[in-house]
């Protein structure tokens, strides 16, 4: 491991990013956010902007980084619900199509474009009144800042009465503004609680959501590196994937975090800036 004072990202043809905590907080941009993206595209550096945030569609993101001035590609978005949702028909037999979600546009969109059926509140199977194929095959949960009881309901009943359960991530927080607020984590603890069961989860620390930007780049594990600010998601994911990493202290990490795990980033720096001069090296 690196400390900035020491700092060369050597062997470099992509870089996958994290977004929130790294680009910005809330909708609130981190400093040198500008610059940062000015030298990727002066050294034709690809990226692929991976973040383990469900909420938002690719289209959306796109737009939140126009409005600070940052103009990318959808190419260069992938979310934990893409993720997910490629993870999902690459894996489920073709007649499981029938979903129930917890969770926000950026988890609908993509399971709607590949043909799922989303099921709604309490519609579950009641035998005893001859009702039937009702009952999801699939729960999905994403970050969902429109969360209710009748969801978490919804869901048990649908897990209870064997329908698989799926992660888009386990993040227990979501840097925002404010601070730290809960993140999908605490969704899954709650159901998992109550059923017994514990989901799949596709998101980071899962190298997943890495195989697959790297599929996007064209990169080799050897030749890419992984930039966040959350030890036991992003950084942990790439010591996952295999692949080199940097751990940018403008999130939910310190350094001081990093003694207390067994795992290490490969380099630690203090923010954008640090990390622009770094790739300029």
């Amino acid at each position: 491991m690196n400390t900035e004072s020491a700092v060369y990202l050597d062997n470099v043809a992509g870089l996958i990013i994290d977004m929130d905590g790294v680009l910005w907080h809330g909708n609130k941009a981190m400093p040198g956010l500008g610059d940062f993206f000015q030298l990727l595209r002066k050294k034709k550096l690809p990226f692929v902007l991976a973040t383990n945030n469900a909420s938002l569609t690719q289209q959306q993101y796109i737009e939140k980084l126009s409005s600070m001035n940052i103009e990318v590609e959808a190419k260069e978005i992938l979310t934990s619900s893409m993720a997910t949702v490629s993870y999902l028909c690459e894996h489920l037999p073709a007649d499981k199509k029938r979903v129930f979600v917890i969770g926000e546009d950026g988890l609908k969109q993509p399971l709607l474009e590949n043909d799922f059926v989303l099921t709604d509140l309490y519609e579950v199977d009641q035998p005893e009144k001859g009702i039937t194929g009702r009952t999801a095959d699939i729960v999905v949960s994403g970050l969902d800042r429109t969360l209710t009881w009748d969801k978490l309901a919804t869901a048990t009943l649908n897990i209870n009465a064997g329908a698989a359960f799926y992660a888009t991530n386990s993040d227990s927080t979501l840097p925002t503004e404010l601070g730290e607020v809960m993140g999908n984590g605490g969704v899954l603890a709650a159901l998992e609680s109550v059923t017994g069961v514990k989901p799949i989860s596709i998101g980071k620390p899962e190298p997943i959501l890495y195989e697959q930007a790297l599929k996007i780049l064209g990169t080799t594990k050897d030749t890419t590196i992984a930039i966040g600010d959350r030890l036991n998601t992003d950084i942990l994911g790439a010591v996952n994937a295999g692949i080199r990493s940097v751990l940018v202290l403008t999130g939910v990490s310190s350094a001081e975090d990093v003694k207390q795990v067994d795992y290490e980033p490969t380099w630690i720096l203090d923010d954008l800036a640090a990390l622009t001069k770094a790739l300029e090296n």
